[in-house]
């Protein structure tokens, strides 16, 4: 009796281990809320502001999270951590090399635009090889293929 006691009490305390582990170290793509985000040295507002991001819809990848606050890492390797309530869940990519934007979900399709490296796309909708994006004055569709950032 003692010795299943034990087992089972080894078991817990090995799965609260890996629950508070995946809890910690989840990463996943977000988006920012607004067009002026601070990003801190660290997790708290006591924490100076290590830059500014002023671009709303970019896309960050969250690689840490303490409490109300994640560390995040940008496409161009910037990190630091950012309070919760300035992240959204992920609804852009950024181009990795430069792609076209075509009027539907084809290479076949007529082409709207050249879409360079570094450019934000906001995602309407997906497909399985395609997403619906937004830039600027253009809508079309893009190819999943050398984006930054998770599409669903």
């Amino acid at each position: 009796m003692f010795m299943l006691r034990k087992k089972i009490t080894f078991i817990i305390i090995i799965l609260i281990f890996f629950q508070i582990s995946n809890a910690t170290g989840e990463e996943k793509f977000l988006s920012l809320k607004k067009d002026k985000v601070n990003v801190r040295y660290g997790p708290g507002f006591d924490f100076p502001v290590k830059y500014i991001y002023k671009k709303k819809n970019l896309p960050i990848k969250q690689i840490d999270k303490k409490e109300n606050f994640r560390r995040i890492i940008d496409y161009k390797k910037n990190s630091g951590w950012i309070h919760v309530s300035q992240l959204k869940k992920v609804n852009s990519v950024i181009v990795v090399k430069n792609k076209t934007l075509f009027k539907k979900s084809s290479i076949f399709s007529q082409p709207i635009a050249n879409i360079k490296k570094g450019r934000l796309l906001v995602i309407k909708k997906c497909e399985k090889e395609w997403c619906k994006v937004e830039t600027g004055d253009y809508k079309g569709w893009v190819n999943k293929e050398n984006l930054w950032g998770t599409i669903n």
